[in-house]
């Protein structure tokens, strides 16, 4: 546990103000979890913070794919001007999480089976990669972490609740490939997640989903926990293959 002091945005008589809070934050805080308020970090510029937390909305299901973003409701849900939402808007384009169109507004963006199938190209070639390194230089401490989080996926798993399981898994992986260290790589593995989160959340709310996803992970950490370089590549590479064909699936039921 850690005590951090966070700025956060409050209304006083119609102005926007800041206040610094202090709390306790653990340092296995999950990333995706729901905040109470909006808490900005004082490195962070207003837009980032409201452009993650739109994020986190989108991969939470809050706004479904393909919903439109309201300027005026976001602006009002967090007490500040549309300006910033409207750049938050504009940096969730980029990433690939949001479509503007001319005189409609942004919606969150959908995308077809045929774009699904050429991101699993890249996915199952980057997690082949991120396997492979990882193997090579997991350190004990890193492990440990995989370790407890398997642990609470099995715990969340046993709710059959896919919407509680699915931020965990995304951030499984994304710890895997952070663990690496290389900020490029990160960078596209994570907008490519990213563009997939309407086809894995659906695999995953399938019959066994995430009883087959917890084995298939409990696989990938014993591989990379044995640091077996060859073995990890190929079980990562697998598991996006299983993914993909798990998407297939849900999407033709």
């Amino acid at each position: 546990m850690q005590t951090v002091d966070n700025l956060r945005f409050v209304r006083k008589n119609g102005c926007i103000q800041t206040k610094t809070v202090r709390r306790i934050k653990s340092v296995h805080q999950d990333p995706m979890e729901k905040p109470s308020t909006l808490q900005l970090i004082q490195s962070h510029s207003l837009t980032t913070i409201i452009q993650e937390e739109v994020e986190k909305m989108i991969l939470r299901g809050e706004i479904s794919v393909g919903g439109r973003l309201n300027e005026s409701e976001m602006a009002q849900r967090f007490g500040i001007s549309r300006g910033p939402i409207r750049e938050a808007f504009r940096g969730l384009e980029e990433s690939g999480l949001v479509r503007q169109e001319k005189n409609r507004g942004a919606f969150v963006r959908e995308i077809s089976i045929a774009e699904a199938d050429e991101i699993y190209d890249l996915r199952e070639a980057l997690e082949e990669l991120i396997g492979r390194k990882l193997a090579q230089r997991i350190s004990a401490e890193q492990l440990a972490e995989l370790e407890r989080q398997i642990g609470h996926m099995e715990k969340v798993a046993a709710s059959k609740d896919a919407t509680l399981y699915h931020p965990l898994n995304l951030q499984f992986h994304d710890t895997l490939v952070s663990f690496i260290g290389n900020g490029k790589l990160t960078a596209v593995y994570r907008k490519l997640t990213k563009e997939l989160l309407l086809f894995r959340l659906r695999s995953l709310s399938a019959v066994g989903g995430m009883d087959v996803s917890i084995e298939e992970h409990r696989e990938i950490y014993q591989a990379i926990a044995k640091r077996d370089a060859e073995k990890a590549g190929a079980v990562l590479r697998r598991h996006s293959e299983l993914s993909r064909a798990r998407m297939h699936r849900a999407m033709s039921a």
